[in-house]
């Protein structure tokens, strides 16, 4: 997959392709209905198929301090969209300027003038150019005047999470900040991802015996409530079984907010300085303070047997 940063990027003999517009945070399972379409539409036409997304998200620069808490950073995006059939990705960076930009002027600008948009593929509800003026009827209009066809894909596919809302990234956004990350996988189709690089923390785990990688995520990322949870962690090409406690280490009078994951039945890891990945599978408990380090040690036990089964179950 070919990845572009700003219209400049786009090569200058870039011939007719089939478009779609979105921040697509978390690439979870509506925004792969439009994606797959898009994909499906390019081959049948004989073209590539290019998602354009944003950086920083919109809101940021539209309403400063915003920004929302991230499912997914650009480049675990990017890999899900490859993974999808998508031939190119172009970031554009968003700026005030660009906010500015009419919808007429975006049209022409990215998907007329660079692009060379044969068909564009986005959800009901898709809105874009100042203010978020425009909307698939207005784009719908132009395509018309330059020669793109606009295809509509209902991405509002519902399940249990939420209590039946339809899937969306603001809905992931909130069963993560909640702790469900059950509800978090079936939106996705995948379980959360966290990642950033391992850091030196207190290093009480090890004192106790329970090592744990000290992950320092990487900034805006959507991070779950407090408490323990079972998952996976994936680090130098290996994907090991997890108990992860995200929190302030209440036991220590900790402040600090922390995602620490503990490689199971793993002796002698070394993984400071390297950069990597906690899939959360599970909520096992809320984080609480025990009366005693003993307390502690015995419930830290219990709760690694119980993400060992976990994790066992999901891999089975």
């Amino acid at each position: 997959m070919q990845r572009w940063r700003g219209l400049e990027d786009i090569p200058e003999d870039w011939g007719r392709s089939v478009v779609t517009i979105g921040s697509y945070d978390g690439v979870h399972r509506g925004h792969q209905l439009i994606i797959r379409h898009a994909v499906q539409r390019a081959r049948e036409l004989g073209v590539p198929s290019v998602v354009v997304t944003f950086d920083p998200h919109p809101s940021e620069v539209v309403r400063p301090g915003t920004h929302p808490p991230l499912l997914a950073p650009h480049h675990r995006r990017a890999e899900l969209m490859a993974d999808l059939g998508v031939d190119a990705l172009l970031i554009l960076p968003f700026t005030t300027e660009f906010s500015k930009l009419s919808p007429a002027d975006f049209v022409v600008k990215v998907l007329v003038d660079r692009l060379h948009a044969k068909a564009v593929v986005e959800g009901p509800n898709f809105r874009f150019g100042h203010r978020a003026a425009g909307n698939v009827e207005f784009l719908s209009a132009q395509g018309t005047v330059y020669d793109f066809e606009v295809e509509v894909v209902d991405l509002y596919v519902s399940g249990e999470a939420g209590g039946g809302e339809p899937f969306s990234s603001t809905l992931t956004r909130r069963l993560v900040a909640e702790g469900d990350v059950e509800g978090a996988r079936e939106i996705l189709g995948r379980p959360h991802r966290v990642e950033g690089v391992v850091v030196r923390g207190a290093q009480r785990g090890r004192e106790l015996g329970f090592p744990t990688a000290n992950v320092e995520t990487l900034p805006h990322t959507a991070i779950p409530a407090d408490g323990v949870y079972a998952g996976w962690l994936h680090a130098q090409d290996e994907v090991m079984p997890a108990a992860i406690s995200v929190g302030t280490n209440p036991q220590f009078n900790g402040t600090e907010r922390t995602v620490e994951a503990y490689a199971i039945d793993r002796v002698g890891l070394d993984l400071y300085g390297l950069h990597v990945c906690v899939d959360f599978l599970a909520y096992v408990r809320g984080q609480a303070k025990f009366d005693s380090l003993d307390a502690l040690l015995e419930q830290m036990t219990e709760d690694v047997k119980r993400c060992r089964e976990l994790v066992a179950a999901a891999d089975a």
